[in-house]
């Protein structure tokens, strides 16, 4: 019979054998997946309790920072009467523009405008500019640190005689508040503008469409974002519009311009930011098809000359504010450019035309008693 079978006794052993083995592991792999769960849960319980610890660390840390600035603004306005944050220049700028006069009005008008912006390896660690290179432009904050009245910052605001209007140039010498203009005279007298990133080689960052003068502190450097950075439906005022009025008609050079730079071409060569006399023509030219002169100068343009005593190595006195006035006629009235150390000197007529006489080199003296001279 069918009970008495061994083959069917053996087949019946090892169904009872089989089924005894799987609940065996199925046991053990309750037992062991509860025991990884239990695991699971202490970590997760450890790793909660010690983010718990960090953000109160991090709570005691904000606290203690916002009262020992509290304590360090309270100590300052107890013995200058200002406020103040602990901010130092990080970099300085190395630039064509020698001096302010013939430093463009706003960024990226002269595309050939060079400028080296040389970290402080003190304040400032090499990694600090790894990516800066996949950017093509940045944000760079600066103090204007040439104006003229930067001691008014130092007083009392009730004593500054702080201007709340300034002269605009597209307005023709009209005033207009100072926060509705990128005038360098402001309370803070910090500044913003954009430049295109050429390159970055350590610790330096060679830059072009600068508005910036030769030894501008820089307080910050920002990459520039054009989805956020760039408003397409933003608007200005009518009179920003106004760009022909600082626009000149034509820039030609005298026959002999091309002969003083290449006399003077040899001593600048090694320390310019430019790699050829031709190049460095252009960047005049650039420079130039922008009316630099003063509100003042263009308001009495072809009835005076102003005489600032300076002269350069070929004897002749560049022209400047600020000084003596001689009536002389329109022909005469000359305009004076300091580029990388060179005098270019030039003439405008009625019409806006501007030719370029010659180029001589001005001694490191010369340059900084034409810095000095609110030119």
């Amino acid at each position: 019979m069918a009970a008495h079978n061994p083959k069917w006794l053996t087949l019946s052993s090892a169904l009872a054998v089989a089924i005894i083995f799987a609940s065996t592991v199925y046991f053990w792999r309750r037992k062991s997946r509860g025991g990884k769960d239990a695991r699971i849960q202490e970590l997760e319980d450890s790793l909660m309790n010690a983010l718990e610890k960090c953000a109160a660390e991090r709570q005691g840390r904000i606290k203690a920072q916002q009262a020992l600035r509290k304590a360090l603004v309270q100590q300052n306005s107890e013995s200058c009467d200002s406020n103040s944050y602990p901010m130092a220049p990080i970099a300085v700028i190395q630039s064509c523009f020698s001096t302010r006069n013939g430093t463009p009005r706003q960024p990226l008008l002269v595309p050939l405008a060079r400028a080296c912006l040389k970290f402080d390896s003190a304040r400032v660690p090499p990694a600090s500019l790894e990516g800066l290179e996949g950017y093509s432009h940045c944000w760079i904050l600066y103090v204007f640190h040439l104006n003229t009245d930067l001691e008014k910052l130092w007083k009392h605001p009730s004593q500054s005689k702080f201007k709340a209007k300034v002269r605009v140039p597209r307005l023709k010498g009209e005033r207009m508040g100072v926060f509705a203009t990128r005038s360098p005279h402001r309370p803070c007298p910090i500044g913003l503008t954009v430049a295109k990133v050429e390159s970055v080689q350590g610790q330096t960052v060679l830059l072009s469409g600068v508005d910036l003068v030769d030894g501008t502190p820089v307080l910050d450097v920002k990459p520039y974002l054009p989805y956020c950075d760039s408003i397409g439906e933003a608007t200005v005022p009518e009179w920003v519009k106004a760009d022909n009025l600082l626009a000149v008609a034509s820039v030609n050079f005298s026959q002999g311009f091309s002969d003083g730079l290449a006399n003077c071409w040899p001593i600048v060569e090694k320390r310019s930011l430019y790699t050829s006399q031709h190049e460095f023509q252009g960047l005049i030219k650039q420079v130039l098809s922008w009316d630099i002169r003063s509100v003042s100068q263009r308001s009495q343009p072809h009835n005076s000359i102003i005489k600032s005593g300076l002269k350069n190595h070929d004897g002749d006195e560049i022209s400047g504010n600020g000084s003596e006035e001689v009536s002389t006629s329109s022909d005469n009235v000359v305009y004076h450019l300091i580029l990388e150390g060179l005098d270019v000197s030039y003439r405008i007529d009625c019409n806006s035309n501007v030719v370029v006489e010659k180029v001589s080199r001005l001694s490191q003296n010369q340059i900084a008693n034409k810095i000095n001279s609110n030119t």
